[in-house]
């Protein structure tokens, strides 16, 4: 077995064209040794790659891809981007000077060919026009196509150099040798003015199609512009000056003035304020902030100044992250794309024998004029089957989708999981930061009778100081003003059960009924009532004993969000069952599930339970969505179909889920559902279109309408619509912009 270490990087990759360029790069990358995986994006122009340094280096694929006339660019992450801007750029100013003089040449010739074909002469001065718009504004067509059968392929380019350049060779031959027709009793037909108008319309098909690709990326672009260039730096001494962002590090002290964005992520050290996260979470109110409180980068500073400690710098603040995230869940592939790339591969070779075919039968059936109207009609069916639409219809939507997600606080990690989400038919939910605030407070500490509670209080207090759950710190809050640590030994924590520690050589427990009850713990009566009382109250119980009976135990209060019930019942509403587990007793999740309206639920339920509830859904048929904020919840999440983590909660969790909701607000649920619903409905049109473009176009194309009613598409018109339909599907997906 290998030991290699694989990398994966995504690289930007230029001079692709169509579809069956994306196919081309990944199949020559692909099989290449050492790499593993090659994923096009063509939408975004670039690849991801899969590949073993030890046995291939970035170089040697780009002279892999170089030999088939496409280039990789290979440098550090933000060198390579701007070289890929620059380059676009470079290339949309190539493209727009190059179309304008296209239209420049192709009115006058078409007014030629349409009026004025009886002038002496005229079929040399059309010669003389359509030679520069054929040959030179056209002959990247050429270039590639050349370069491309050199390796045995074929894209949309040799579908437009054989096109025009049939039409203009055809023409020339019949300009100098007209008696080769007259002799037959023919017209010797030129067709200067299609091969030009074709290269006109293509090329501005290209150019509009470039500007509305442009506009599927604005999220980023948005995302990018709300780090400021600029931050205050505070010295020792109270010293201030200007610095870039790039020159802050780790510890400095900052200073963020009002209506200031904020640099980097940091902890308030002093002065306070009002901060606009909305950018990021989606949430439209200002959050207040004061010292000791965390800010991110990118949010806005409404009212007053502070200063802050920065604590995450470059790369690593949430905001780059999320740059990051979206950059990569934009350029990978849904699952309905591979079965698009697998058509495109074969598309063009197909379209060439349709073309042919249509030529013969043209040439043999046609009568006295077959030649010209086979040569016609293979022109036209070479023009009008562009796969470019085919190519464009999945990424264009999937980075619109992604984008209008990350606006409204839905961080996508890849397009499996937005493509996925609208076939959800079960949501499990956790309950502690999930259903509720993840805040909860100790409301009641009750004793047992005649228990010295002034002591063990400080036992208590040391316990669970001793623990990470957000219960433990509940009551650590609580008791932090009166209680005083001890010395506890043989500290153990219980995962889904609580904590156990040693005290004067005997043993102390904190945590759930199960824990005390498994340790055969007396559980006086008094607290047994109490204890019911508390949880009939949506109230989560935790108990605290000695090595004999329970001492006390903490009610503690975890409010339900406001937008939690809305967002249930949205879910019910959408036709999906929701499901509530946890790991807290009966009762309280009882209460909270009747608060929220879910009709199914499991209580003390532990990490293990939860990812064999998601699976045994799954065995049902059902395609299930998990939610959830804790580490405990990470085994459910990695399990569950789609994975959706609560942006303030884990770490982990957030790294395990492909969804993650920047907002506490479970309403955003409902939200990426409908997303994914619009994305693919968007998809579907796209591909729907482009298929049935080219079901249509091609056969009346090929002439099957003129044997009905003498119906012969014109090749002008044909490079129209190849245009038109790649224009029509970019702007089907950034539609998605204004669904809601």
């Amino acid at each position: 077995m290998s030991t290699a270490i694989a990398v994966r990087q995504q690289f930007p990759v230029t001079d692709m064209t169509c579809a069956a360029c994306a196919v081309s790069v990944e199949s020559v990358l692909g099989h290449q040794p050492g790499v593993t995986s090659a994923a096009v994006n063509f939408a975004t122009q670039s690849v991801l790659v899969e590949y073993e340094p030890a046995k291939i280096s970035p170089d040697d694929m780009k002279k892999a891809l170089q030999s088939i006339g496409y280039d990789l660019i290979v440098a550090e992450p933000e060198a390579a981007k701007e070289e890929a801007e620059n380059i676009q750029r470079k290339h949309y100013e190539d493209l727009r000077r190059r179309t304008i003089w296209a239209v420049v040449l192709a009115v006058p010739l078409g007014i030629l060919g349409m009026f004025f074909m009886d002038l002496p002469y005229v079929e040399y001065v059309m010669w003389a026009i359509s030679t520069p718009l054929v040959l030179w504004l056209g002959r990247s067509f050429f270039i590639n196509a050349r370069r491309q059968a050199r390796h045995r392929s074929a894209n949309m380019d040799t579908l437009v150099a054989l096109s025009t350049g049939i039409a203009y060779v055809f023409s020339i031959f019949n300009t100098l040798f007209p008696e080769f027709w007259h002799s037959r009793g023919l017209h010797a037909h030129v067709y200067f003015e299609a091969a030009g108008f074709v290269v006109a319309f293509i090329l501005l098909g290209k150019l509009l199609e470039e500007r509305a690709k442009a506009n599927t990326s604005s999220a980023i672009k948005k995302l990018m512009g709300l780090q400021p260039k600029t931050v205050t730096i505070v010295h020792s001494g109270g010293h201030m000056m200007e610095i870039p962002v790039a020159q802050v590090r780790i510890g400095d002290l900052l200073l963020v003035k009002p209506g200031e964005k904020i640099p980097v992520d940091g902890i308030i050290e002093s002065g306070s304020s009002y901060v606009d996260e909305s950018m990021l979470s989606g949430e439209p109110v200002a959050v207040a902030k004061s010292a000791g409180d965390r800010i991110l980068a990118g949010t806005i500073n409404q009212k007053g100044s502070f200063q802050f400690k920065a604590e995450k710098v470059g790369g690593d603040t949430l905001l780059a992250q999320i740059i990051r995230m979206v950059q990569e869940a934009q350029g990978s592939k849904a699952p309905v794309q591979k079965l698009v790339d697998r058509i495109a591969a074969v598309f063009v070779p197909v379209v060439i024998v349709i073309a042919l075919i249509a030529f013969g039968t043209w040439w043999m059936l046609g009568g006295e004029n077959g030649l010209t109207q086979g040569l016609l009609a293979m022109v036209t069916v070479l023009v009008i089957a562009c796969p470019c639409a085919l190519g464009l219809a999945t990424p264009t939507a999937i980075m619109v989708g992604v984008g209008k997600g990350a606006e409204q606080g839905i961080l996508i990690k890849d397009a499996e999981s937005l493509e996925l989400a609208h076939r959800i038919q079960a949501v499990v939910l956790d309950k502690t930061g999930t259903i509720t605030a993840g805040k909860p407070v100790v409301k009641n500490l009750i004793w047992a009778e005649k228990t010295d509670s002034a002591g063990w209080q400080n036992v208590l207090f040391s316990l669970e100081k001793n623990s990470e759950h957000p219960l433990a710190e509940a009551v650590v809050s609580f008791l932090e003003e009166q209680a005083k640590p001890v010395h506890l030994e043989k500290i153990e924590s219980i995962t889904g059960k609580g904590i156990i520690a040693e005290f004067e050589g005997k043993k102390v427990f904190a945590g759930n009924l199960a824990l005390m009850q498994e340790h055969g713990l007396t559980f006086p009566e008094s607290l047994q009532t109490a204890s019911a009382l508390q949880e009939k109250e949506a109230n989560t119980v935790i108990y605290f004993a000695n090595n004999q009976q329970i001492l006390a135990l903490a009610a503690i209060a975890d409010p339900v969000k406001p937008s939690s019930v809305e967002a249930v019942r949205e879910l019910r509403d959408m036709g999906i069952e929701v499901y509530l587990l946890t790991g807290d007793n009966r009762r309280t999740a009882a209460a909270v599930a009747e608060q929220v309206g879910i009709g199914h639920f499991q209580a003390e339920v532990l990490p293990a339970d939860k990812e064999a509830f998601v699976r045994q859904l799954q065995e049902q048929g059902k395609i299930v969505a998990m939610v959830g904020d804790g580490i405990n919840d990470s085994q459910a999440l990695a399990r569950a179909d789609v994975s959706i983590a609560m942006g303030k909660g884990s770490d982990i969790a957030m790294d395990v889920a492909k969804m993650t909701l920047m907002s506490s607000d479970l309403g955003k649920i409902p939200a990426a559902i409908r997303l994914s619903r619009h994305t693919v409905a968007a998809i579907r049109q796209n591909l729907f279109w482009a298929f049935i473009y080219n079901v249509i176009g091609i056969p009346i194309a090929a002439g099957v309408l003129y044997p009905v009613n003498g119906f012969l598409l014109n090749p002008m018109i044909a490079g129209a619509a190849m245009a038109l339909s790649s224009v029509s599907v970019v702007s089907n997906s950034l539609r998605l912009k204004w669904r809601k």
